[in-house]
């Protein structure tokens, strides 16, 4: 039975523009329905510390839920598969999500081996005219000045791309608030497990400490 949409535009995901230099990649637009925003900003979750939670850990309700479970669905594998070539449709998926974003975040980097693909979706009302937290596609893992191009995290900009050894990518350190889910296709369920696992007991540490 076809996926019903009350949060993604799915029609902006199939129009993503993608690109193959300096890696594969897609960037697309208005990919959250007009009617949706609201709900969604009411509905994202109350996340106290930094860095990315994986969704168990975490209060998933009403139009939220709705954008995981869209997300989720086979159609949005389908699409990002046939941009980035490669088959992504039968892979295990995991979901974490962002509201806070410290100092250090942020950093240029490529994604591990274990990660296939990577897409972000992005759910800030506005953005500053500064570049800090503007997403950078990269030429290379030492500077942030050679890129690309840039994504603004506004609502309902996405980002995906197919990971390499050069899928250099990062933003300019940024401190506060910056909303943005996160969807991986990892090569086995295994690597699913032991990142949920990991991602879990950071924030349970960093809680511990906060609390002490």
């Amino acid at each position: 039975m076809p996926m019903s949409y009350s949060c993604i535009n799915i029609d902006s995901v199939r129009s993503a523009r993608t690109e193959r230099e300096p890696y594969n990649y897609l960037v697309a637009s208005n990919v959250i329905l007009p009617g949706a925003v609201d709900n969604l900003r009411s509905d994202f979750p109350n996340i106290r510390e930094s860095g990315y939670h994986p969704e168990e850990d975490l209060d998933r309700h009403g139009a939220f839920a709705k954008l995981l479970e869209e997300m989720k669905g086979r159609e949005m594998s389908e699409i990002v598969s046939e941009k980035l070539d490669i088959d992504l449709v039968d892979k295990p998926k995991m979901i974490t999500i962002r509201k806070l974003s410290a100092a250090k975040d942020g950093r240029i980097h490529t994604d591990s081996e274990s990660k296939i693909a990577t897409l972000l979706v992005y759910l800030n009302d506005a953005w500053q005219d500064s570049p800090a937290g503007r997403l950078r596609v990269l030429y290379n893992g030492t500077d942030f000045e050679n890129m690309k191009e840039e994504i603004s995290p506004v609502t309902g900009s996405l980002f995906a791309f197919r990971r390499a050894d050069n899928s250099w990518h990062g933003h300019t350190s940024f401190v506060g608030e910056r909303r943005v889910v996160q969807m991986t296709w990892l090569r086995s369920q295994a690597d699913v497990e032991r990142k949920k696992s990991r991602g879990s007991f950071t924030h349970l540490v960093k809680k511990v400490l906060h609390l002490g």
